[in-house]
């Protein structure tokens, strides 16, 4: 196996299935631009599945990679080559589309001890799009909240939920690796009237 890229504070997480994943504060300037490239293939699309906003800027996504805050979860095949990425955060003010508040008022001992974690995204390359590549990144990912007895929280367009299916999917991997099922806690309804 090749050396994997020193990262920022890297703890290796060892393999999982057919990756090697790792835990990162920071992601190397060089594979911003990479992991930037796959985030597009992933979320581009959505820019016209959603009405409201799915894809973050170029500099939001920067900022992500290089916020301590946001923890970055990096698959890499047994040759070295990145393939894989998982941000979240127990740190909610660092997600601009929610409400720390929201947390705050209904789990206060969670909150109180930061044990809310928001996951942000979850990206893989083309290539590996395939339940067992899901199934390792959500069990790698929940080893420090199911330590915390945390709660997990994150968003998902009806497109990606309904359409293509991801919400069962992670469902699934959650009941799979926590033995806990993951109740929907609230919906966003858009409405359009066309005076054509």
């Amino acid at each position: 196996m090749k050396a994997l890229p020193h990262l920022g504070r890297t703890e290796d997480l060892g393999q999982h299935g057919s990756w090697r994943f790792t835990r990162e504060t920071a992601i190397d300037p060089e594979l911003v631009l990479v992991f930037h490239e796959l985030y597009e293939v992933a979320f581009g699309p959505l820019r016209t599945q959603s009405l409201a906003r799915q894809v973050l800027t170029e500099a939001e996504f920067r900022e992500q990679m290089v916020d301590s805050a946001v923890t970055k979860y990096v698959a890499w095949t047994l040759d070295g080559e990145p393939v894989g990425l998982c941000t979240m955060t127990n740190q909610l003010h660092t997600v601009p589309w929610i409400s720390p508040e929201y947390f705050a008022a209904r789990y206060p001992e969670h909150w109180a001890r930061d044990a809310i974690w928001y996951y942000g995204f979850t990206l893989a390359h083309p290539s590996q799009r395939h339940a067992r590549f899901l199934d390792q990144m959500v069990e790698v990912s929940v080893g420090e909240p199911l330590a915390q007895q945390a709660v997990c929280a994150w968003d998902m367009c009806e497109f990606n939920d309904e359409g293509l299916g991801l919400g069962a999917r992670l469902n699934r991997a959650f009941e799979r690796f926590t033995g806990r099922t993951p109740d929907r806690t609230d919906t966003q309804n858009y409405y359009t009237v066309d005076f054509s």
